[in-house]
């Protein structure tokens, strides 16, 4: 397939599903950084209060999530049943979808640990998609103490 130039852009619904797939690569990286940079401009809720900005993003991550040797929280996010509404013309976009987290660890074997959904929000800026919102709300949990910090746990 030819690459894709200026003038023939990347289809909104494509680009808001690379945002989403991109957000899943950069947990599984430990790239908690990429992840600030990715919701830079996004207001990030999960189980605690909402997080905003790149570097409180970025924060909040490595407070929580374990990394390993690897340098990586050997889970892998599995984003499933995603659904995106583009409205062009306001330059907006809302998702949902399903994630499922699978973690396996030396004495741990691979299993689902959480399993929940995603409630995003998007706006074209400039030319490019960004997240504005993204809600976590897990309802299924498995073992997670291999993958999360007890709240107020130190690192």
């Amino acid at each position: 397939m030819p690459a894709r130039t200026p003038a023939d852009p990347m289809p909104s619904h494509r680009a808001v599903e690379n945002l989403i797939g991109r957000y899943a690569e950069l947990v599984d990286d430990g790239d908690f950084a990429g992840l600030g940079d990715l919701l830079a401009d996004a207001t990030f809720t999960g189980s605690g209060a909402p997080v905003r900005g790149r570097a409180a993003i970025a924060e909040m991550f490595q407070d929580t999530v374990i990394l390993y040797a690897d340098g990586t929280p050997r889970t892998q996010h599995v984003t499933t049943n995603i659904v995106i509404d583009v409205d062009e013309q306001a330059g907006t976009a809302v998702s949902r979808s399903y994630v499922t987290v699978l973690q396996a660890l030396p004495g741990l074997p691979l299993q689902p640990i959480a399993g929940g959904r995603y409630h995003d929000r998007f706006e074209r800026r400039d030319g490019e998609w960004r997240f504005t919102e993204r809600r976590v709300r897990i309802t299924l949990v498995g073992d997670v103490s291999h993958h999360l910090r007890p709240v107020g746990a130190d690192r």
